[in-house]
């Protein structure tokens, strides 16, 4: 058989071109690479929870930090807008909504609010201190404590364009949301590279929420109908139909993050009980602070204190605002309040979530009235560890 002979300088010239091809190639793609693993230059956290469950306070956690801009629950423009949907139906345009915000677009709202807006046509506008204070308006400072009441009287009326510009200014977008029911949905957030996404799962226990919801049940009449797919129709969960939902959704959100998560959840989940929380303050602060990559200041310290430490458990007109109470009495009224045939139909339709999130049921009224006994039981530390677990399965 002839063979055939290739001059050495067409074999050099054809190895040349070819690595030259390939250095080509490869500065041209690491040129994007950078751009898809360096983080964005903000911090995205979104806290995830449900009606009655303290998010509000929670909220007002991250929203009176100097380096935090806050909203609260502006997927509520949705929800009115488009309430004859179902929760699931909207679950899309509330996580197109979130996510525009995380990117300081607040375009994203025309849709929702055609017309020239002020600050005050924004959901609950004014539990934001980043929208009390500059550039949002001048009347306070970035570290000065804020109050809604203050805030409304000053700030109203400037224009909405001031939101999207106090936005960019801030290393932290902080959203407090309670229209999510399953962590899957969020999963195209939490893979974007243009979000640097962290979620904080607050959860509560469900007698307590209850009790709450209780306080509340005209202003959630419209939430309970979209919630229940009624197509428009409000409802009062007497029958807690609502409640099953809600509860169902924390087991989901919890085990889909806790069991054979995919990888991209890892460090970027944290579930925190109300409980703890008021009985702890500082303390699971600081592990939230942690996590967001935020620090507590002097001034915040002092201020937890002072609304976690009131002298009473709130009052039914205060049911939607962050006054100083007597946390840790407020988290166990439900056990002097609701009767204990209520409490029994609410462990029927939310055990599985009592359980899980580590919550003791009560098997008498005697148990449920004797406070010496703790129904918050210990937090299973061990309960999943990230180095055990393996992406592959």
């Amino acid at each position: 058989m002839a063979r055939i002979r290739i001059p050495s300088t067409i074999v050099i010239l054809f190895v040349t071109v070819q690595t030259g091809f390939l250095l080509f190639m490869y500065a041209r793609y690491s040129n994007f690479m950078p751009q898809s693993e360096e983080k964005p230059s903000q911090v995205h956290i979104l806290i995830l929870s449900s009606w009655r469950s303290g998010s509000s306070f929670v909220g007002q956690l991250f929203s009176q930090h100097p380096s935090v801009f806050y909203l609260m629950e502006p997927a509520w423009h949705v929800w009115v807008t488009m309430y004859q949907n179902s929760a699931k139906v909207l679950h899309m345009a509330v996580r197109d909504l979130v996510r525009s915000v995380f990117l300081c677009d607040m375009s994203v709202f025309d849709a929702y609010m055609p017309w020239k807006r002020n600050l005050s046509d924004l959901f609950q506008w004014a539990a934001s201190r980043a929208l009390c204070s500059a550039p949002a308006c001048d009347s306070f400072q970035r570290t000065d404590i804020t109050s809604e009441l203050a805030c409304k009287t000053l700030c109203g009326r400037y224009p909405f364009s001031k939101v999207e510009e106090a936005c960019k200014t801030y290393s932290h977008v902080v959203i407090k949301e309670v229209r999510f029911f399953d962590l899957r949905v969020l999963y195209p957030l939490l893979t974007d590279p243009s979000l640097n996404l962290k979620i904080i799962h607050l959860v509560r226990d469900p007698r307590a929420v209850v009790k709450s919801r209780e306080q509340s049940v005209k202003a959630l009449a419209r939430d309970n109908g979209i919630v229940l797919s009624t197509n428009g129709t409000k409802v009062e969960d007497s029958k807690y139909k609502v409640m099953q939902e809600v509860c169902r959704s924390h087991v989901q959100i919890y085990e889909t993050a806790t069991l054979k998560p995919p990888n991209f959840l890892k460090d970027r989940y944290l579930m925190v009980r109300f409980e703890d929380l008021v009985r702890d303050p500082l303390s699971e602060i600081s592990e939230m602070y942690k996590f967001a990559d935020l620090s507590l200041t002097p001034r915040l310290k002092s201020w937890i204190y002072n609304i976690t430490h009131g002298q009473g458990p709130g009052k039914k007109k205060e049911a939607f605002k962050i006054t100083s109470r007597d946390a840790v009495s407020v988290s166990q009224a439900w056990r002097n309040v609701l009767s204990f045939q209520k409490v029994k139909k609410i462990q029927e339709v939310c055990k599985g979530a009592i359980n899980i999130l580590g919550y003791q049921l009560v098997d008498s009224e005697k148990e449920q009235r004797d406070l010496t006994l703790d129904l918050v039981l210990p937090r299973r530390q061990n309960q999943f560890s990230w180095s055990s677990f393996n992406p592959k399965h």
